[in-house]
């Protein structure tokens, strides 16, 4: 490796219904890198949480299908151990050391990667982690926590019901009489639409809960809101910046899982959306506004609703977005005159921008 450049350990993968979502996601960021200025380390995890070694390239199953898309698990497996200022990979059979790591970049969705958990990991083991910390990503990835956060600043969600798993019954006729119909119902920790459901009827009602249980141990009810739908990235640490406002056009009555992933026929992306200057700059300050209030860094995703008199909504945020080709956050980049080369050599910087701060808190009295 040579010593000009820094060594970028590439995690995607992971222990997540999101899985699939990841391998898309790290193709792209994999393609992204600068290869004058970083040498990658291609890390798999598969879903029992074994990490693999990429050893050359990125090499997977069934690479162009999304449906079937799946890690090659011949290699060998890895630790990352937490070990002072030395960042080292060491391979699970001989224990040889592989060297030092100088930049974590998670292409992780969904919980073990999304959550906070590979941040913490990072954080450990004194390693540069790309995206948000361990608490933003924890907020970030628990919509029920998220939408609290927002309801007491005073920033538009829709009203929602908290189900837990201990309950031993869900009051339907309670949720009926409040939201009507329709409503959404979604695992508090997921992305990617997974478990969400629609729901048009109480007789579906109560088997979209279960369904929405089979992934997380909180489920949220939400009032449907009606407008337009509406996504920003934003990029920066302490200064901040929103690239132009997409819009989500969709042929189904939410953007679903296949929707975003596997069939890109099923919408289409506007961008810029087809809004009004005043429109715009309302909705990039308030995705700046959420990014900020939750303490988010690096990078970001925000979903909101525009409704109908002009009242903005958010709908989550996104810490660890999709970076797959049809994803939005990079293409609402492109739109914004960054490529995906630059966008990606950014994010490695403000991973170590944020790094030298925090390393110059004090840890002694």
């Amino acid at each position: 490796m040579s010593a000009s450049k820094l060594t970028v350990a590439i995690v995607f993968g992971g222990r997540s219904a999101e899985h699939e979502v990841s391998l898309q996601s790290a193709q792209n960021v994999i393609r992204s890198l600068d290869p004058e200025q970083f040498t990658p380390v291609l890390i798999g995890i598969d879903r029992d949480g074994r990490w693999f070694l990429n050893e050359e390239s990125i090499q997977l199953f069934h690479a162009d299908n999304p449906k079937n898309i799946s890690l090659n698990l011949s290699f060998p497996q890895v630790g990352l151990i937490p070990n002072g200022p030395e960042r080292q990979l060491v391979r699970m059979d001989n224990k040889e050391v592989l060297g030092n790591i100088d930049v974590l970049f998670p292409v992780l969705h969904g919980p073990y990667g999304e959550d906070g958990a590979i941040q913490g990991l990072a954080k450990m083991a004194n390693l540069p982690c790309v995206g948000a910390d361990v608490t933003a990503s924890a907020i970030g990835m628990d919509k029920d926590i998220m939408k609290r956060l927002l309801r007491d600043a005073g920033i538009h969600n829709a009203e929602f019901t908290t189900l837990y798993h201990w309950q031993n019954e869900w009051n339907i006729d309670a949720i009926e009489a409040q939201y009507g119909y329709p409503v959404f119902v979604k695992p508090s920790n997921m992305g990617s639409s997974i478990g969400v459901s629609r729901v048009n009827n109480k007789e579906t009602l109560t088997q979209a809960i279960t369904d929405a249980f089979q992934y997380d141990q909180k489920v949220l009810v939400e009032r449907a809101v009606e407008g337009r739908e509406l996504e920003v990235s934003i990029l920066g640490n302490d200064e901040v910046m929103a690239s132009c406002v997409g819009e989500i056009i969709t042929r189904d009555k939410f953007y679903s899982y296949e929707s975003k992933y596997i069939d890109a026929d099923a919408t289409e992306l506007k961008i810029p959306a087809d809004i009004s200057a005043n429109q715009t700059a309302r909705i990039q300050a308030t995705a700046i506004q959420v990014y900020q209030l939750l303490g988010c860094s690096g990078l970001a995703r925000v979903d909101m609703f525009l409704t109908p008199d002009n009242t903005i909504f958010i709908n989550e945020i996104n810490t660890l977005p999709g970076f797959t080709n049809i994803s939005m956050y990079p293409k609402l980049w492109e739109h914004s005159g960054i490529s995906q080369q630059s966008l990606v050599t950014t994010l490695i910087k403000l991973a170590i921008e944020r790094f030298q701060q925090k390393h110059k808190l004090k840890v002694t009295r």
